[in-house]
């Protein structure tokens, strides 16, 4: 593999956050480190071929720079988009688990079809059938 891009979250709380997403996106857990204060250190989940890391948030090192939405007023300055083969099927998963949708399942001008929400701590997630890898290039 040349390369991959393992988007890394942060969250007031870890272990609620790493429950969430099994629940409303299928997540499974790939590896969970704790920390010692009981948070997580590090935290690696996958559906299928993506991966998302994940950490409790914390002042450290790496933590003195990344913060949970919920922790700067709901802001984020990035979310992943996430590829599925069916976005009806997560997004009536993701309702049922209580995700906000801030912009509805819809089919797009550029192909594929998909919706945006956020999670409980505010990051923001789209899921879509759009495959940027697989739409030829002009």
């Amino acid at each position: 593999m040349a390369g991959s891009i393992i988007p890394a979250l942060r969250y007031r709380d870890g272990h609620a956050a790493i429950e969430w997403l099994r629940t409303a996106f299928g997540f499974e857990q790939h590896l969970v480190v704790p920390d010692e204060d009981g948070g997580i250190a590090h935290a690696q989940l996958v559906m299928g071929d993506v991966m998302i890391m994940l950490g409790s948030s914390h002042e450290g090192e790496y933590g003195q720079f990344v913060k949970s939405p919920s922790e700067i007023e709901g802001f984020n300055s990035q979310s992943p988009y996430v590829v599925v083969e069916d976005p009806d099927a997560l997004h009536a998963k993701a309702v049922a688990a209580g995700a906000e949708i801030v912009i509805e399942l819809k089919d797009e001008d550029y192909g594929g079809r998909g919706f945006t929400c956020r999670d409980p701590e505010g990051h923001l997630w789209t899921f879509g059938s759009y495959n940027p890898w697989a739409a030829p290039s002009d």
